[in-house]
């Protein structure tokens, strides 16, 4: 048995063991079984891109269905399993924000890296207007997306690079980009500030202080999230580095 990774006075949720078996009755219903409880009614664009980890034979990390979802401009309802319970999550990504019963503070002091999707399917909530967002009982419901697509790259299950900045390439922040909200401090601050300077490779990045190869990649794949990475193919720190190799 898992004790609870909640804290104490969070919303009840539903049970895992419940969940799964729920999700079971459906496989039996269908031929394709995992892949219909997995991910449900998709769209084909965004199917196909989360299947590219499925096929790999490993069940889909919540970063990179995170980021299928950002770069497909799709809200979709994301259940996770948390210990003995499920915790839903849906993305909103045109308003940026994410709404799940827990608070946002309580959300990220789960054990990010256990987490396991078990279901991704469209958002079932509607969309909340300004109104909704404004209003007191709300902001312990909804969040920035921003904040919690940085703390799963830097805490979360995946320490390799998401696969559209993979490969030969070098990097830099935006011009322009605003990342206030992260409250960046130490050697991820530094690092921050020298990528706004400088166009750098993965190795240089993973040498800087308070980095190795791992911490360098989940930088990148967080400031990539903000909508704040550029990738260069042909700059002449992208020569290539056969140590640091990713998985798709």
């Amino acid at each position: 048995m898992f004790e609870s990774t909640l804290p104490w006075g969070s919303p009840e949720l539903m049970r895992a063991s419940a969940f799964r078996r729920s999700l079971e009755e459906v496989a039996r219903q269908h031929q394709d079984g995992s892949l219909t409880t997995r991910l449900s009614s998709l769209s084909p664009s965004l199917l196909q891109d989360l299947m590219r980890f499925e096929q790999k034979g490993r069940q889909t990390e919540l970063l990179e269905v995170m980021a299928a979802a950002v770069r497909h401009g799709h809200d979709i309802a994301v259940h996770l399993q948390s210990g003995e319970v499920v915790v839903p999550l849906t993305v909103f990504t045109a308003h940026r924000v994410v709404h799940s019963p827990l608070a946002i503070a309580d959300f990220l002091a789960l054990p990010l890296d256990a987490l396991e999707v078990l279901r991704v399917e469209p958002a079932l909530l509607p969309r909340p207007d300004l109104f909704t967002l404004a209003r007191p009982e709300s902001q312990q419901l909804y969040s920035p997306l921003g904040r919690l697509l940085w703390e799963l790259a830097l805490r979360g299950s995946r320490d390799e690079l998401l696969p559209e900045i993979a490969g030969q390439a070098a990097y830099r922040i935006t011009p322009g980009v605003d990342l206030h909200a992260l409250e960046l401090t130490g050697s991820m601050a530094q690092a921050v500030e020298r990528l706004k300077r400088q166009t750098t490779g993965l190795k240089e990045i993973a040498e800087w202080p308070g980095f190795d190869r791992a911490r360098a990649m989940r930088m990148l794949n967080g400031l990539y999230l903000q909508a704040g990475l550029m990738v260069s193919r042909m700059h002449p720190a992208a020569a290539p580095d056969s140590w640091f190799g990713s998985r798709s």
